[in-house]
């Protein structure tokens, strides 16, 4: 027995113009940085997908090929897309493999196609044929297709999010290959919901999230979708495999999330609002506020000043922002030292309108090479590397700045550059929902603000040519007969 092992992963934000070219594969930055051959077997100890493949399949011949991964941005090149495939595709061809699981997003866009995994997934089998098992992991975010459905025996998905099941998922992928090899057949169960979930509202932290995954049962899979790519199959679905009522869980399912319509929808307040309400609940003790709208994790800059003006406006006592993404504010801190003062004009991003750069006078109090390890539970064990790093302050605000981009994962990333999450007032992260699978546990309250950025908290507030007509920008109650 021997089974074809690889990784491909990227979420797409088809509204970001900036794309992931084949560099950003390379660092991954923030998710592992690729890797291959016997270097992928290293990843049995991250918590990612094919991570939990490995350990659960220990006692089967893998042969591991390549695992890539890199921040939601714009589009993947069509570069990228076929040196990372083309390694996958040339391994299927070569080791003639008896079954293969593919650890994917379920939400990529190309340059070149809509259906990133749905094209990977369709060359594989055209490949391996009709009767080795193919089987994909699929991120809770992942905008499955009829492609996808068509050429994967099976498919499942993330059931946390923050996503703290990534090994757990790649488990059960291997769960389901070992029925398949034992001659099982996969019969797929999926039904559309027929509007999108914001991002904010899908977190299983929350309700209506919390519920409706909980119900899950085995084989079961509720794709929430990734409410940023303008594409015909963006949105969510409800999938399962293997039970002989697997039909009829998959429409119970169905029907609780679109009865559950009104309260997928999210109202959040602006950056001076949310620094106020925070000033008022830090008495309780830290405070951590998400940037969502400029979280790099769903494709944004790391750049944004929102956030930042609201706080130093506010000179709260003790507040820490980050991560920024400012290649040429690291490089000026590293060139003045530890104590120097320096005038910047840190951040902005000019596809944001209105966001403009925070000019001003700062204390560069720690400097770091931007090297670090998780040690949370999102990605636990992950090393990354953002290149010269560095702690600014302004008043009572601390920044930590990057040169290289990642979502706010783990509290580690803020100590890199000297930072003690637990010892500020507020804390405010450029990330959505991730960041509370290592925050929460500090945070005496959590909220989410809604300052300008590349990913729109709300689905209807971005320009959508190409959805589905059958799908809504916004979480809709069904049609009922009079």
């Amino acid at each position: 027995m021997k089974i074809l092992a690889a990784g491909f992963q990227h979420e797409t934000n088809t509204f970001a113009k900036t794309p992931a070219g084949y560099a950003n594969f390379e660092n991954g930055e923030g998710f592992p940085a690729l890797c291959r051959g016997e270097d992928v077997l290293r990843l049995a100890n991250v918590n990612v997908p094919i991570g939990g493949f490995l350990t659960a399949m220990r006692d089967v011949s893998v042969l591991p090929v390549i695992w890539a991964g890199a921040s939601p941005s714009g589009p993947v090149t069509a570069d990228a897309y076929e040196r990372i495939t083309g390694e996958i595709l040339d391994a299927a061809r070569s080791a003639e493999p008896d079954a293969v699981y593919l650890d994917l997003h379920g939400a990529m866009v190309t340059e070149h196609y809509d259906d990133g995994e749905g094209e990977l997934l369709r060359r594989v089998r055209a490949i391996v044929g009709e009767e080795v098992p193919v089987v994909a992991s699929l991120d809770l975010h992942a905008n499955t297709s009829e492609q996808m459905f068509a050429s994967a025996d099976a498919l499942i998905a993330y059931r946390t999010y923050p996503h703290l099941d990534m090994a757990q998922t790649g488990a059960r992928a291997a769960a389901l290959l070992t029925r398949r090899l034992a001659g099982e057949k996969l019969k797929p169960e999926w039904r559309r919901v027929p509007f999108l979930i914001p991002i904010n509202a899908g977190c299983t932290d929350l309700e209506p999230a919390g519920t409706v995954y909980r119900g899950l049962t085995e084989g079961m899979s509720f794709a929430a979708g990734f409410p940023a790519a303008d594409i015909p199959d963006c949105g969510p679905v409800v999938f399962g495999y293997g039970a002989d009522d697997m039909a009829e869980r998959v429409h119970r399912v169905h029907e609780q999330v679109t009865g559950l319509a009104s309260d997928w929808a999210v109202s959040l307040p602006d950056p001076r609002r949310a620094v106020a309400e925070a000033i008022r609940l830090s008495a309780d003790g830290p405070v951590v506020i998400a940037d969502t709208q400029d979280n790099p994790g769903v494709g944004g800059s790391a750049r944004t000043t929102g956030m930042l003006k609201a706080l130093l406006a506010a000179d709260p006592g003790p507040a820490a922002i980050g991560l920024f993404t400012d290649p040429e504010a690291a490089a000026a801190a590293h060139a003045a030292g530890t104590g120097a003062t320096i005038t910047l004009d840190l951040g902005g991003d000019p596809e944001v309108p209105g966001d403009t750069a925070a000019h001003g006078q700062y204390v560069v109090e720690h400097l770091s090479e931007g090297r670090c390890r998780f040690d949370g539970p999102m990605m636990h064990g992950n090393v990354v590397d953002l290149g010269p790093s560095a702690c600014l302050r302004s008043g009572s605000v601390r920044i930590a700045v990057t040169t290289g981009r990642t979502q706010v994962f783990d509290r580690n990333l803020f100590r890199m550059v000297g930072i003690e999450p637990e010892r500020q007032r507020i804390v405010v992260v450029k990330s959505s929902v991730h960041f509370r699978g290592d925050f929460a546990p500090m945070a005496a309250h959590i909220l989410v603000a809604k300052a300008p950025g590349l990913m729109a908290a709300d689905p209807a507030d971005l320009a959508w040519t190409r959805l589905s007509p059958q799908v809504s920008v916004t979480p809709v109650p069904p049609s009922r007969p009079a």
